[in-house]
């Protein structure tokens, strides 16, 4: 049986017992309600989805390990995600990387599973459908490049030789990682669509895969901090699908996210009345969308700036403006209650 057709079983049966896509709410570590848990959309009954979990190199003959950032008295390591949210607003830590025997650069690894376990017996961990995200945003700092990684479980994870799809975070270092307050205004957001990840430039195997088919059969998502040896402090600030509902910088909390670009001489500014929505700075007619959480355009008009939209029809929640026009291209976010 050649690999293609192992690939193919192994697709099979992750879309066997794959969920239906649901909402995705960004997870933002500043938020002052935030849970360690991600609301991926997809969990099932056993409620193991959205958990923080980190991985070593340590089968490949590594030595790195994943340290707390704070400890407490009498001293040992007190590293939960509820203390790490404490203290970092975020999933925060320190990469402390040892080769050992290994001949590549040594790493760690952390992430979420997407769905989660099959049952409270049975570990298996099931794939679901996060195709309708349609990608990622992540809020983050880190000393060294992170590999934003699409998991499919450990059968095609080991099909394809762990070449699996992903994108590059570029280093975004921060002031201090133990101090939420230092890091506000410090990180780097980056939005992906599924078709930027990628199968590594190493990979020479038969079997490909690209982001938007693995994203069909998503089991978790993973970032991998791999370089020379040393330490790397590293901040999971916010992660969501791709609507941009992650702040710009880290520590900002959702109730202040807003992301405004104007093209032009004037300020175009949303107005949220209630359920009522207005507009200023519009000098001839543009296009105003509507976007869910999940991307999806719930509404879609002509405006100007005597145009009100009522938004008495949509679900409490956080949408997405986006503004187009002669002049003018506008992006706002609207938190309806």
């Amino acid at each position: 049986m050649n690999k293609q057709i192992v690939l193919s079983i192994a697709l099979c049966t992750a879309s066997s017992t794959a969920f239906a896509a649901g909402t995705f709410e960004t997870w933002n570590g500043a938020d002052e309600n935030v849970t360690e848990r991600i609301q991926t959309g997809l969990g099932n009954q056993t409620e193991t989805q959205g958990l923080w979990f980190d991985y070593t190199d340590a089968d490949n003959g590594g030595r790195s390990k994943y340290k707390c950032p704070f400890e407490i008295d009498p001293p040992f390591i007190y590293c939960d995600t509820d203390g790490l949210l404490m203290e970092c607003e975020g999933f925060c830590g320190t990469a402390i990387l040892d080769k050992g025997t290994m001949t590549s650069n040594p790493y760690i690894g952390f992430g979420f599973n997407i769905v989660g376990e099959i049952s409270s017996t049975d570990y298996t961990l099931l794939a679901g459908d996060a195709s309708t995200w349609g990608g990622l945003c992540v809020t983050y700092t880190s000393d060294a490049d992170l590999q934003l990684e699409l998991g499919l479980g450990p059968t095609v994870d080991s099909t394809i030789s762990y070449a699996n799809p992903a994108v590059t975070l570029p280093a975004a270092k921060a002031p201090n990682i133990l101090r939420a307050t230092e890091n506000k205004n410090h990180g780097n957001k980056v939005v992906v669509s599924w078709s930027d990840f990628k199968q590594p430039s190493w990979y020479n195997g038969s079997v490909k895969i690209d982001g938007t088919t693995a994203a069909k059969q998503l089991v978790a998502v993973k970032f991998k901090l791999q370089a020379e040896p040393g330490s790397y402090d590293f901040n999971i600030c916010a992660i969501g699908p791709k609507d941009g509902t992650c702040p710009e910088k880290c520590g900002i909390p959702s109730s202040e996210v807003g992301i405004k670009f104007v093209r032009g001489t004037f300020a175009v500014k949303a107005i949220l009345n209630g359920r009522t929505l207005g507009f200023t700075g519009i000098k001839s007619t543009a296009t105003v969308e509507v976007l869910n959480s999940l991307g999806q355009v719930v509404m879609k008009g002509a405006i100007n700036n005597a145009t009100t939209l009522n938004l008495a029809h949509l679900e409490t929640g956080t949408y997405l403006l986006r503004i187009s026009g002669k002049s003018v291209n506008f992006t706002d976010k609207i938190v309806l209650k």
